[in-house]
């Protein structure tokens, strides 16, 4: 039995009871899914990585019409049984030396039928893509967890960008981050930082050991039960940017095209014709401009050509920006319209068209 609580087990249970469909709608034997996303997805917040910079964990799930099997090994089993794993599963664990165990039982528990997974290769088939849209449309219970992430991954980046100093280095700013998120419980999936010099150069500044100077950019994709937040904040030791102002129009007519109905290119056409509005048509093709969130940092990444259709329940995070400035936050979409998981009351904002935008925190030293 599971010592994790089993307020996730309804969660779980609707969960297979769609994995189980999809097998009946194709008539496969078993769906296999190897990677960190999909195990987080099926046991309703559950988390198997050992390394952070890795798309495989500890474990995989194997789903068939009798069975829930977490499959892992002598190492890691115990573990996640007692600390990630709700009722629902069985396990089977192999030694780790003797890893052709787990493929043995897998055609097994196939017998002799397909199996789907979400890493496939020349023998096994990719899971229908109708499925992975469905795990975009995020259920109650995944959406107040997210809330809760978005909200202390905002806390974290704050907290940290108000202690920061103009001579910090930016590998001292995305150490400083780390900790903060760490100390939540939320896993730094990804910290990029830049200073005043490095900020108009680079769309994804990995941190250097270069100090900070005027300003300071912190870019974070945080994770928690498999769950991204994705958010940026800047900040400057002297006056903010005047382009910010420009920015935030820009922001504001691609949040105002995130609509059930409408698709992923509708917003990328309509941040297109925003920057074009802005006197900036280059500027959406120097860095992507975001898309759906949510069990990966970008699901779905918008393009001219994206027909994903939008739907109450799913995620969002785009990052329009220009040269040495960008403007970021996490956004679901529900009943009412556009919520924001990271926003931080604390931080300096300005309302945009109805919703409060992150302004640039303006710091005296």
């Amino acid at each position: 039995m599971s010592a994790i609580p089993d307020t996730r087990a309804a969660e779980v249970a609707d969960k297979l009871a769609l994995l189980r469909e999809t097998l009946d709608a194709t008539g496969a034997g078993a769906i296999r899914l190897r990677c960190l996303d999909w195990f987080s997805w099926v046991t309703a917040g559950g988390d198997a990585s050992v390394m952070l910079a890795a798309d495989l964990g500890a474990a995989e799930v194997l789903v068939t019409r009798d069975e829930a099997v977490i499959m892992t090994d002598e190492i890691e089993g115990e573990r996640l049984r007692r600390e990630q794993v709700p009722d629902g599963f069985t396990f089977h664990i192999a030694p780790w030396a003797e890893v052709e165990l787990r493929e043995t039982y897998v055609l097994g528990a196939a017998g002799g039928g397909a199996i789907l997974t979400d890493r496939p290769n020349h023998v096994d088939q990719p899971l229908p893509a109708s499925l992975r849209l469905r795990r975009m449309v995020l259920n109650a219970a995944e959406q107040e967890r997210y809330r809760a992430l978005g909200r202390e991954a905002a806390q974290a980046v704050g907290e940290v960008l108000r202690e920061a100093r103009p001579d910090w280095t930016e590998f001292q700013l995305v150490a400083a981050a780390a900790r903060a998120l760490w100390s939540r419980g939320i896993q730094p999936a990804l910290v990029l930082a830049a200073g005043e010099r490095r900020l108009p150069l680079f769309a994804h500044p990995a941190p250097t050991h270069e100090r900070l100077g005027g300003r300071a950019t912190l870019v974070v994709c945080a994770r928690r039960h498999g769950l991204y937040a994705n958010l940026t904040r800047s900040a400057s030791f002297g006056p903010a940017p005047r382009e910010q102002d420009e920015l935030l129009q820009v922001e504001a007519t691609g949040l105002d095209a995130i609509k059930p109905g409408n698709s992923l290119a509708a917003v990328y056409h309509a941040l297109d014709a925003a920057y074009r509005h802005a006197n900036r048509p280059d500027a959406i093709r120097a860095h992507h401009q975001g898309g759906i969130t949510g069990y990966q940092a970008r699901e779905i990444v918008a393009s001219p050509s994206t027909a994903t259709g939008l739907e109450p329940g799913m995620a969002f995070a785009f990052n329009p920006g220009f040269a040495g400035i960008k403007i970021e936050d996490t956004f679901l979409l529900g009943p009412h319209g556009l919520e924001n998981l990271t926003l931080d009351p604390q931080w300096p904002a300005r309302e945009v068209q109805g919703r409060p935008r992150p302004l640039w925190l303006e710091i005296t030293t």
